[in-house]
């Protein structure tokens, strides 16, 4: 049911406290709404420093989220590494709404539900098989080629999680490294001949469903490095994309912000390759370079609240992502450029602790031009050091 009013005692809750919840959180202080949050990790987070309503536990423990869930009026996610069944526990024991809601959240909580849940709504993913054993690594090697990607079913990111496999040598070494002797579950992904990586964001509520341009995201060793939007594809291209993200967000009934990452092949297929049920980085250019950010919308979408314009303000945005340089407290040096230059726009994320690779900050850069906006946000950052 959609909301006509916002009491000032409002409070939104975060599972969650890094930098994609500090994002929503302060859209959510924007609207007046109160701000609490549940963290998993003993060290400070983003979040932490803004709301005295701070909790920290387990996200395996039903009792700690039940007792942060019942001082919330709504719940949200900031990341996927919770288990569905919990969060149903918890949304049943606090009686406090949950969204996304513990039965979509069900189905794409792990690699493998997900693929069967996107193929099933005939959206067509990357080739892939659940692999058990030496001869499931060896066999699908042998349908679709060396090298391929194992994949943790569940808590990957970044790189981590994942292992390019190169040989039924290196597949065995990393069917071990990644748990699958443990018993977790491992998939095989086969590669696919691309041309672009792509990534769409959705808001959706029982208000409606807002779609964000198709932007293209630059991956190095896995991570994503910069994202241009829109992706500089042909339109025909683009609007795939848009329609398969909006499929595939009707396909779990979600409630929320949910973004989708795509392959464009040779071919001119679009593929879907993996999802997420709740802001992404892909979609940190939205903050300046959209009417309604995601995190806008995220805030929107969860409270029921009418949901904001996706439409760009600008012809181009791009986003560099600024990831650790050292192994220190953090400290952010040499970002003189980036804080002067006209339609630039630096968001530090306050992590109290630089590791080299994490993502501590990102800069958007607005422009006319989408290549030339791309080499001077690349230009402006390359010194940056955190």
């Amino acid at each position: 049911m959609s909301r006509t009013s916002l009491p000032a005692s409002t409070k939104i809750g975060f599972l969650g406290a890094g930098q994609l919840a500090r994002m929503s959180s302060l859209e959510a202080f924007r609207f007046g709404i109160q701000v609490a949050v549940f963290s998993d990790r003993t060290e400070n987070e983003p979040v932490q420093f803004m709301t005295p309503f701070s909790t920290s536990g387990s996200f395996e423990s039903v009792d700690d989220m039940v007792a942060f869930a019942k001082e919330c009026d709504v719940v949200t996610l900031e990341n996927e590494f919770i288990s569905s069944d919990i969060l149903l526990e918890v949304q049943e024991k606090s009686g406090t709404p949950i969204y996304p809601s513990p039965q979509s959240f069900a189905l794409i909580e792990n690699k493998l539900i997900e693929k069967q849940t996107f193929e099933n709504a005939g959206i067509p993913v990357t080739p892939y098989k659940l692999v058990a054993s030496k001869d499931d690594l060896v066999a699908f090697g042998d349908e679709h080629g060396w090298p391929y990607l194992l994949k943790s079913s569940k808590g990957g990111y970044d790189g981590y999680g994942n292992k390019t496999v190169r040989s039924i040598e290196d597949a065995e070494v990393a069917f071990k490294e990644l748990g699958g002797t443990q018993g977790r579950d491992i998939l095989a992904e086969a590669f696919v001949p691309f041309t672009k990586e792509l990534a769409v964001q959705v808001a959706r509520n029982e208000t409606g469903t807002v779609v964000y341009p198709c932007c293209e995201t630059v991956q190095e060793n896995h991570i994503c490095v910069a994202v241009v939007s829109p992706a500089p594809i042909e339109e025909k291209y683009q609007k795939k994309a848009q329609e398969l993200a909006v499929k595939a967000t009707e396909a779990i009934d979600g409630k929320g912000i949910y973004a989708f990452e795509f392959f464009l092949t040779e071919s001119g297929e679009i593929l879907l390759n993996e999802s997420a049920p709740r802001p992404h980085n892909s979609g940190h250019y939205t903050i300046e370079g959209c009417v309604a950010s995601q995190f806008e919308n995220h805030v929107r979408a969860v409270l029921g609240l009418p949901l904001g314009a996706s439409t760009m303000t600008t012809p181009h945005a791009v986003m560099i992502n600024l990831l650790g340089t050292h192994n220190r407290p953090a400290e952010t040096d040499k970002m003189l450029d980036a804080i002067k230059v006209e339609n630039g726009h630096l968001h530090v994320y306050g992590k109290v602790q630089s590791k080299v690779g994490r993502k501590m900050a990102h800069f958007t850069l607005l422009g006319d031009n989408a290549e030339e906006t791309y080499t001077t946000a690349r230009s402006i950052t390359k010194s940056i050091e955190i």
